[in-house]
């Protein structure tokens, strides 16, 4: 587990948590029962093999992405990707030559496309290269992935993340409100598919977004609108996260604890997630169950 270095005293940090909750009786109100002295008795134990690390026991609810954090299908993403790319890069060659080197699914899909939507990821990866991202263009190249990707889906499926269904599960039985929340359309799908759409409470995914004007990572908008729909404020909620844009979306939004994951690995992927907004960097959520004591901002 990785901790970025704490900016604030923990008192300032708690007032201003405290500033950001809105009132108990709102609270009270928005879920239909005394929150507050719910999460208080949960949290000490939650399963005997099974106990929630102490970076989690100060949030009364959490919401997680979805690819790449609940389900292994960032990989998937990322061949769509390099497939429709390297196609245009073929096709429309940039004019430097040294712009011209195929998509790396690693680098270029954490830097441009990871947690942002479509449109968006395609027109920063074209802009990278110092191709005119024309919106006709861009949606050609975003049409292409999402054909690509379907396809792999449909062919090879995804699974699940062991260690995320573990805190998960641990998480409900400690009470705590939930939610999914991505900028992709498959989302539904995907925790479908994988049975494990049940265990949240609330859905955020690209198809609401388009419904509801939400602007993409690393804007908060989606995670605050999966927050409202578990109604808990934002200063009380955790985000998971594997996204550069998406863990700077979650300190954007003023969120309690913001929890990277950094299933790459690479020498610099953990310390570019802590600089982005990460207060924890884990490589797999089973990190956060354990007996031992654990990091808070």
């Amino acid at each position: 587990m990785t901790v970025r270095p704490s900016d604030q005293p923990s008192g300032s940090r708690d007032a201003a948590r405290a500033a950001a909750a809105p009132p108990e009786s709102a609270r009270n109100r928005a879920t239909g029962h005394d929150r507050a002295a719910d999460t208080r008795r949960r949290r000490i134990t939650t399963h005997a093999a099974e106990r929630l690390a102490p970076a989690l026991r100060d949030v009364d609810a959490v919401v997680f992405d979805t690819d790449g954090v609940i389900t292994d299908s960032a990989h998937a993403h990322a061949a769509a990707w390099k497939s429709a790319f390297d196609a245009h890069l073929a096709a429309h060659p940039p004019a430097d030559p040294a712009q011209r080197r195929p998509f790396d699914v690693r680098d270029d899909y954490l830097r441009y496309v990871d947690g942002r939507s479509r449109l968006d990821g395609a027109a920063a990866f074209l802009a990278s290269r110092g191709l005119a991202p024309a919106p006709g263009t861009v949606r050609a190249v975003a049409e292409h992935k999402e054909r690509l990707f379907t396809e792999g889906l449909r062919t090879h499926g995804v699974d699940v993340y062991p260690g995320t269904v573990r805190l998960v599960r641990a998480l409900r039985r400690a009470a705590t409100p939930l939610a999914a929340a991505s900028a992709s359309r498959h989302a539904r799908e995907l925790l479908t598919r994988t049975g494990v759409l049940d265990l949240f409470d609330a859905l955020v995914d690209g198809g609401e977004a388009a419904r509801l004007g939400l602007a993409g990572k690393p804007h908060p908008d989606l995670f605050l609108e999966a927050a409202r729909r578990l109604g808990v404020a934002a200063g009380r909620c955790g985000v998971v996260e594997d996204a550069l844009a998406g863990v700077e979306a979650g300190r954007r939004g003023g969120f309690a604890l913001v929890i990277g994951v950094d299933r790459a690995g690479g020498p610099d992927t953990a310390a570019a997630l802590l600089r982005r907004g990460a207060d924890i960097v884990v490589h797999d959520l089973a990190e956060l169950l354990d007996t031992h004591e654990g990091v808070r901002r």
